[in-house]
């Protein structure tokens, strides 16, 4: 399936939109409170554990969307947006959205 965050796909006109779908993932345990602290030890590091977390976020995320597009029968999804939202009461949860407009190209 085609992914983008354009509106358009170059050379690929869109035959039909087919609606708005989404998907969402939500990691924990904590996660900025540990982040932070272990940036202030190591300044200019980067937090490879973290990054590994929010990046399979993401990609679950990503095959949600992709997932719910196939079965409105799209075989492109344009105008990709991802959000990442901190819940919890203590914000310890991450939550990655996200949307898209499902096509026919």
């Amino acid at each position: 399936m085609l992914m983008t965050t354009t509106q358009s796909l170059d050379g690929r006109p869109i035959r039909q939109y087919l609606g708005v779908v989404n998907g969402e993932a939500i990691i924990g345990a904590n996660l900025f409170k540990d982040m932070f602290a272990s940036i202030r030890n190591i300044v200019g590091g980067r937090a490879g554990a973290y990054e590994r977390t929010l990046a399979d976020a993401r990609r679950i995320a990503m095959e949600e969307m992709e997932d719910a597009a196939a079965k409105l029968g799209a075989n492109a999804v344009i105008g990709i947006d991802v959000d990442y939202e901190v819940l919890g009461a203590d914000n310890g949860m991450l939550m990655v959205c996200v949307s898209g407009t499902a096509v026919q190209v």
